[in-house]
């Protein structure tokens, strides 16, 4: 049920400290998660979103900003909005199904689906500093 879902993330475009913060959605309620294993979830889940790296460029698709929303609901289904840095990337065929991979490999996680979106649209500011650092872009 959506209106249990926990959100981890921000609905801004921009990737969440992984420090396991989990805001709920507008309307939803406490979920039946407990709060700590809410975080130890949502540190597990971004840990396994770094681990997806677009092969072109080298950075996960966490720093470079590609993960727009995570969404653990309180049936362990995990939601992920992500996109792609264009929309004629060689890899978009792949990319969706390594990063639900990677997030049902995490244990609580009954499963993911994962949605390429393209709005709003992808752009270098999106990148965290870290991606930044890696691909010299100061």
């Amino acid at each position: 049920m959506v209106d249990e879902a926990k959100a981890v993330g921000t609905e801004s475009g921009l990737p969440a400290e992984a420090g396991g913060a989990a805001a709920a959605p507008d309307g939803a309620g406490p979920s039946a998660i407990p709060a700590d294993e809410m975080a130890r979830m949502g540190d597990q889940i971004v840990g396994a979103l770094k681990t997806v790296y677009d092969p072109e460029i080298p950075a996960d698709l966490y720093e470079l900003g590609l993960i727009y929303r995570i969404i653990i609901e309180d049936d362990r289904m995990v939601t992920i909005d992500m996109t792609l840095t264009s929309p004629s990337c060689p890899s978009a065929a792949e990319l969706p199904g390594q990063v639900k991979n990677a997030v049902t490999s995490v244990s609580g996680v009954r499963d993911a689906n994962v949605s390429v979106v393209w709005d709003p649209p992808w752009d270098p500011s999106r990148m965290s500093d870290e991606a930044r650092t890696v691909l010299n872009m100061w």
